[in-house]
């Protein structure tokens, strides 16, 4: 997971990279890494998560990409042109151990991630990747999946699915979450 932010120094800011830090033990439990990214140089990242450490009260251990020049930034269309032409606005991308991207969420530079969200999706894409389902609309893990379109032999449903499922349509298949 690589998520960018404004500033170093910035509230809304210190609380992620706190919220993160305090998260560890779930991307952990995920296989998942955080790597944060700031246009502001390395020395300012030390005095930074000195501050996030102490009024968050966790200890930030994931690495802070120091984008002084913004190369990255600008790579990954991450300067919001109506904010600011320096700041970076709060992009998170979630790339996979293939190196491909699976999600990509932009939040405007006064609103805070929903990390809940986050967890949920990447919890969402290790399940689909895992086992052939896709999941409804604020699926939580536990929640029943759907049957994908592209599964339709019958005996192949019943080999994946052998705990059944309801069709209120044909092509709305709703089972159990397989890995539960």
């Amino acid at each position: 997971m690589l998520f960018s932010h404004p500033a170093d120094f910035t509230p809304v800011c210190t609380t992620e990279l706190g919220l993160t830090a305090k998260l560890k033990p779930e991307f952990d439990k995920r296989n998942v890494k955080a790597i944060a990214l700031s246009v502001d140089p390395a020395d300012k990242h030390k005095e930074w998560i000195k501050d996030i450490e102490e009024t968050q009260q966790t200890v930030v251990g994931f690495p802070i990409i120091a984008d002084a020049d913004r190369k990255v930034a600008e790579l990954y269309d991450m300067i919001h042109p109506n904010q600011s032409a320096t700041a970076t606005v709060r992009s998170l991308f979630v790339i996979d151990p293939a190196k491909k991207l699976r999600l990509q969420i932009t939040y405007p530079l006064s609103t805070g991630r929903n990390f809940d969200e986050v967890l949920r999706v990447i919890d969402a894409l290790q399940l689909t990747d895992k086992h052939t389902v896709a999941t409804p609309g604020n699926w939580k893990d536990g929640d029943d999946v759907i049957i994908p379109l592209t599964v339709q032999d019958p005996e192949v449903i019943k080999q994946k699915y052998p705990a059944g499922f309801k069709a209120p349509r044909p092509y709305l298949r709703i089972t159990p979450q397989p890995n539960k």
